[in-house]
């Protein structure tokens, strides 16, 4: 019969690999062209795997599985008629035998399911981890339980030897803690790598963070007095993150130090403004990178920044949107956050990270006034970037927010 062998799809020279986190359809499920069918997780990014002709689907890995680039994880009859489409596959009969089996069949399967802690734990102590009640996920018997089994007996022989005297009315009881207190998951690929990299950074740089505080009354008040004009006509909000984007296209340009980077023996010295901005997502930190900033004006800097955080968020970003940033934001703020110490997005040299802004007494000519103030915490690599730069690219920020005037006039 015609069949499409579904394969999982070339991501970049980077990636070789995958776990193939979810299935969208059922074995036996009629899809249709270009319908998703499943979700790929890489150490970089998160993709959907698309049907390339419509028929009956034979899956041929189970979701979870790590899977290489280019192996088939599927096939579909073409030969079934599309109208069907989202259909299963007519379920099989029961067969009296098989169910009369199941339960022996997942004695076995229990069995065969122990880690290797266990099986260690089994042979010194010599309980069956059959004989105990598993708190893992599935009822799976965990290292804990088989710590609390094995601690029965011995208390128990304990009492059988103490003098007469020294037993208790009644035998201490020993009870497994109670299911669902903890529960196991596996990292994501993206976990793992956000965790990875985020070691390596503190391992391979010389990282410090300088701190300023910013008020942040001008902005808000241009904001306040042009945001309904702004948004009539650009069909954006006008955010904070593009002040801040265009102060630091500003502090790049006034120290170029900042605005580079290690490779080996060498220092590469950057002569464009991709700026990466920090994205939250359900599946952890992501750093697309939005592209020549210093050409863009406000209204281009915000749709650019509404479109990857929305895509990062959709699962829609692809590698290329994650490479060739030269300087990273990160805004905490939108958390609550009042104060931090981001880690530097390797392979730059530097990372702003923004703040919460609440409202302080500060002295402001002599009298002390309540002003909208927000911290800036500037991370780098002080092996390329040094005390002296790192602080005055912070001031020349702390300008630029505190007076917009300078960033037309680039003082």
């Amino acid at each position: 019969m015609p069949s499409v062998d579904i394969k999982i799809p070339p991501l970049g020279e980077s990636i070789s690999s995958g776990v193939l986190a979810n299935w969208h359809v059922k074995d036996g499920d009629v899809v249709k062209k270009d319908q998703p069918l499943f979700e790929l997780e890489t150490d970089k990014i998160t993709s959907e795997g698309l049907a390339e002709a419509a028929g009956r689907i034979s899956l041929k890995v189970a979701a979870g599985t790590e899977v290489k680039i280019g192996q088939v994880v599927a096939s579909i009859d073409t030969s079934v008629a599309a109208d069907s489409a989202g259909k299963p596959a007519p379920a099989a009969p029961s067969e009296a035998p098989k169910a009369a089996a199941a339960p022996a069949t997942r004695e076995a399967a229990k069995s065969d399911a122990v880690s290797p802690a266990v099986r260690r734990l089994a042979a010194e102590s010599g309980v069956d981890p059959a004989t105990v009640t598993g708190t893992g996920k599935g009822g799976r018997v965990t290292k804990g339980d088989m710590l609390v089994a094995a601690s029965a007996p011995v208390v128990a022989a304990a009492v059988a030897s103490a003098p007469a005297s020294a037993v208790p009315a009644t035998a201490p009881v020993v009870t497994p803690p109670p299911a669902g207190r903890r529960t196991r998951r596996k990292m994501t690929k993206l976990r793992q790598t956000i965790a990875n990299r985020l070691v390596a950074a503190q391992h391979e740089a010389a990282m410090l963070t300088t701190f300023n505080e910013v008020d942040m009354s001008a902005v808000m008040e241009l904001r306040k007095k042009y945001q309904d004009d702004f948004t009539k006509k650009h069909g954006v909000k006008l955010g904070f993150m593009s002040f801040f984007t265009k102060a630091v296209v500003h502090a790049l340009r006034e120290v170029p130090a900042v605005n580079a980077q290690i490779d080996g023996d060498e220092i590469v010295e950057n002569h464009y403004y991709d700026i990466s901005m920090a994205v939250s997502t359900d599946k952890g930190l992501v750093v697309p990178v939005v592209r020549g900033c210093d050409q863009l004006d406000m209204a281009g800097i915000e749709k650019a920044i509404a479109d990857v955080a929305k895509r990062a968020r959709d699962g829609k970003l692809s590698l290329p949107d994650f490479e060739g940033g030269c300087f990273t934001i990160t805004n905490g703020g939108i958390f609550g956050s009042m104060l931090s110490t981001p880690i530097i997005n390797a392979p730059q040299s530097a990372i702003l990270g923004l703040h919460a802004i609440n409202e302080r007494p500060v002295a402001v000519n002599g009298q002390v006034v309540i002003r909208p103030m927000m911290y800036l915490a500037l991370s780098y690599d002080h092996r390329i970037v040094d005390g002296k730069e790192a602080v005055t690219f912070l001031v020349k920020i702390k300008q630029a927010i505190e007076d917009p005037a300078r960033l037309l006039i680039s003082v």
